[in-house]
């Protein structure tokens, strides 16, 4: 099936384009973005192009948040099959209604959370399973300056700020102990020269009543953690680099390895698009959503990339 990638961004070039070329179902065939372009391919300004071209066939769209619905309407209006990278809208009420425009149009819609697709979420999730959780504890801290150099636009209104990653953990929390997760305390800290935050201290409470916990910061110049650890009422469990290692009571887990985060999207996606079917999970945008609602905002030192 063909395939446009829909903003040229680092996200784009460094994932979905390597993904997409070791797919047996897509082929790159088009790129929209009115600044940059991929050799060899055809590029297009809007999607408005590239629906007028004739183009039939799927989407990725990988733009910053604040336009990726005004975006994905018209790719689904143009009868596109849709992969929302994260977070997939600014609104819960914006998901809802591309899934309706999607139903309508007769089209897939992929809210795609990469970081579930990871190699030992699934091993984590099945351990969980009937197990009582006590306490779980998110330390997701990076260096924004690293993986996002001078994308001034996610601390920008519309950007997410630090919840940007940090959805990747929520998105991995609500895959391995599902059901409902209240925000119950907030503190954000907003550098002076931007609208959104740069940190976050987050207290949630989950479906069992558990307590969790989740540190996000943007700031960190020293060793990267992306760690999800919890305890049971049978011992405690690691998930960390992001849900590529999991330690269990001390002992490491091996990896059965296999595809990249993305491949195994883009494989899901190829699934429901000849299933006639979409997938769309908002619960991790809810979450931040109520984050960012609820937040008591404290105004740090300006931020230079």
């Amino acid at each position: 099936m063909d395939f446009a990638a829909i903003g040229l961004g680092k996200i784009a070039r460094d994932q979905h384009l390597p993904a997409v070329a070791e797919s047996d179902f897509f082929t790159l065939a088009a790129t929209v973005d009115p600044d940059q372009k991929a050799d060899g391919t055809p590029s297009f300004e809007s999607v408005e192009a590239l629906v007028d071209s004739g183009f039939q066939g799927a989407v990725a769209i990988c733009t910053p948040p604040a336009v990726r619905f005004a975006v994905a309407q018209a790719a689904l209006a143009g009868g596109l099959h849709v992969m929302l990278e994260k977070p997939p809208c600014l609104s819960l009420t914006q998901v809802e209604d591309l899934t309706a425009d999607a139903d309508r149009a007769g089209c897939t819609l992929f809210t795609a959370w990469h970081s579930r697709e990871a190699d030992m979420v699934a091993p984590a999730r099945k351990w969980l399973e009937g197990r009582s959780v006590r306490q779980v504890q998110i330390v997701w801290r990076e260096d924004i300056r690293q993986w996002h150099p001078g994308q001034h636009w996610i601390l920008q209104e519309g950007g997410f700020g630090v919840f940007d990653p940090g959805i990747n953990a929520l998105s991995i929390l609500t895959e391995i102990l599902p059901g409902t997760v209240e925000v119950t305390g907030c503190r954000l800290d907003n550098p002076e020269n931007y609208a959104s935050p740069i940190a976050a201290s987050m207290q949630m409470r989950l479906a069992g009543g558990a307590e969790a916990h989740a540190d996000l910061d943007f700031r960190e110049s020293g060793t990267q953690t992306w760690e999800i650890r919890i305890e049971t009422d049978d011992g405690s469990m690691v998930l960390a680099d992001g849900g590529a290692c999991l330690t269990i009571g001390g002992q490491a887990v091996p990896s059965e390895g296999g595809a990249g985060e993305y491949a195994r999207l883009y494989s899901r996606f190829a699934d429901l698009i000849g299933a006639g079917a979409s997938d769309v999970d908002s619960a991790p945008l809810g979450i931040v959503l109520e984050a960012l609602k609820v937040g008591e905002k404290r105004k740090v030192e300006p931020f230079a990339f």
